[in-house]
């Protein structure tokens, strides 16, 4: 039987045993082939690892049916993360929190296959202070977007501000609001989607619908249709959770997976260069964390994702 895993939040895993007599540094490495042996005995003996809630440092612990194990996993990210003038599109800044339009192909953070022109290279570059926020491999990050993700992204510049986001976040007070362009039709115009994400258990470079049970995470997102367009339609998403790939997997749930998204639809034709998938994050709000103030931050749209739009209504009869 296959043990199931789901991310959490992109830096652990939840690991799920189903069946008994497994050596702990062995079954991970199996679990969780990026990883060598050796880097799963680390993971334990650095106190990484939990077992049923608590800390497990014993690399020769045999498991049993029904353990739950979460697995921190540090990237493997350069310390010495430098400082790089990339231009940044600032939508809003102050002493305490910045909000950057990241542009497509950007990535946040360094990581493997990505040492630097990041995000937090850029970010580095523009306040020198930033590196001591939150730890030196993610200064102030509050929450990511992916890579060909477009779209208002917040940063935080101090300690108290990356905490009460940090929040704000958890408690559901900051509101994202994202635009995305699908396939098909929707019947309804407006909706939520209330499906657990996890890990997908055949393919780990994706995510899935998976049960709680089997590791699963709540993932909650309402939608609303803006436009049909033909054969295709104009949604906005508002994200209530903000699991990996969470609109991605829920779009693709809903019949109707958002154009450009090659990893969770087959490629299809729309004639327009697409760096990805087609999703901004148009708008963000949150509450500042010194004023108490609601800051609301528009991100404008991306030439690629009018240029889309331009198109498919062209193509309409």
């Amino acid at each position: 039987m296959i043990d199931t895993i789901t991310d959490l939040d992109g830096d652990q895993e939840e690991l799920v045993v189903t069946k008994d007599g497994d050596r702990l540094d062995k079954w991970l490495a199996e679990q969780l082939p990026e990883l060598s042996r050796s880097r799963c005995q680390k993971l334990i003996e650095s106190g990484q690892v939990q077992r049923n809630g608590l800390v497990c440092q014993d690399k020769k612990l045999i498991l049993k049916t029904g353990d739950r194990l979460v697995v921190n996993i540090p990237e493997v990210i350069p310390l010495d993360v430098v400082a790089q003038d990339i231009p940044l599109d600032i939508l809003y800044e102050d002493e305490q929190l910045i909000i950057i339009n990241k542009p497509a192909g950007l990535v946040v953070h360094p990581g493997p296959g990505h040492p630097d022109g990041t995000v937090v290279n850029a970010l580095l570059a523009h306040c020198p202070d930033l590196a001591g926020i939150g730890g030196v491999q993610r200064p102030g990050i509050v929450h990511r977007l992916d890579k060909d993700t477009t779209g208002a992204m917040v940063v935080a510049k101090t300690e108290l501000a990356l905490h009460n986001l940090q929040v704000q976040l958890n408690e559901k007070t900051a509101r994202r609001l994202y635009w995305g362009i699908v396939y098909g039709s929707p019947r309804e115009i407006q909706g939520t989607v209330n499906l657990p994400v996890g890990r997908h258990p055949g393919d780990r470079q994706k995510m899935g619908i998976v049960p709680v049970e089997k590791g699963g995470r709540e993932a909650v997102t309402h939608w609303r249709l803006l436009e049909r367009i033909g054969n295709h339609s104009w949604l906005e998403f508002q994200l209530e959770t903000g699991r990996t790939h969470q609109i991605r997997v829920h779009s693709k749930q809903m019949g109707h997976p958002l154009v450009g998204d090659n990893l969770y639809t087959s490629p299809g034709s729309v004639n327009v260069n697409l760096p990805g998938q087609a999703l901004h994050a148009h708008q963000l709000s949150l509450i500042h964390p010194v004023s108490g103030e609601t800051i609301t931050a528009i991100a404008p749209m991306p030439a690629h994702f009018e240029k889309l739009l331009v198109y498919l209504r062209q193509r309409i009869p």
